[in-house]
Parts: structure tokens; C-alpha cells; sequence
């Protein structure tokens, strides 16, 4: 399976009820770049209730410009959430469903200045 099949699906919570659908992934860097790509890990997927577009980089904390594109884009996005691979349950192209007493992280990334 590669990522791209995984964009626009399905997430569902533990009952059964449909939180929304992934509009992205997160991935972390462990260690310092040992080449020109550094080695990076999928940490989870970033979940819309509202949209099923990304957040086009303005889910940075300092990203404010243009500010109508920015709140807009925050407007459509209200109430996504990160959830992390360790809160998935199972993960097919069709659904995700996500295990019993996962968390919703924040989906802001930290500042990039």
C-alpha cells in the first residue's frame, strides 16, 4: 500500500462512527540526516470531520499570510485532529479504524522560523 491510497479515508472510532477522513500524514526525523534525505517515520495521519483537503502548509502556527486564505483554511479545518500510528487499530484503503482509548492530538506543527 502506498500513502496516496491512504488520502480521503475513511476514519472511524472504536463504535463504529465515522470522525472523518485523512487529509494528510505526519512524519518525524529521528536523529540527525545522515544524507542528503534523511530516514523518516510515519507518526500518524492528520483527520478532517469538515474537508477533504490538506491544509496547504497553513496548519503552521506562524502561517498567517495571506490571512484570508489562512483563516479560511482554518475555518474548513476546524476540529482536525492528529492521530498517532500507535492509536490505529486497522488500516485497509477502504477504512481506518482507530483503537479503543486513542487520543486527538493537535494537528499545528511548531513554528518554522
Amino acid at each position: 500500500m502506498i500513502l496516496s491510497d491512504l488520502m480521503q479515508t475513511p476514519v472511524y472510532d472504536p463504535d463504529g462512527t465515522q470522525v472523518g477522513r485523512v487529509i494528510d500524514a505526519r512524519f518525524v526525523i529521528d536523529g540527525a540526516p545522515r544524507q542528503l534525505l534523511a530516514d523518516a517515520r510515519l507518526d500518524g495521519f492528520i483527520v478532517s470531520a469538515h474537508s477533504g483537503s490538506s491544509f496547504l502548509g497553513y496548519e503552521r502556527n506562524d502561517e498567517t499570510s495571506p490571512w484570508l486564505i489562512a483563516r479560511f483554511l482554518r475555518w474548513r479545518h476546524r476540529g482536525a485532529f492528529l492521530v498517532r500510528w500507535d492509536d490505529i487499530e486497522r488500516l485497509s484503503p477502504s477504512a481506518i479504524r482507530l483503537r479503543a482509548g486513542y487520543r486527538r492530538y493537535d494537528p499545528a506543527l511548531a513554528s518554522t522560523k
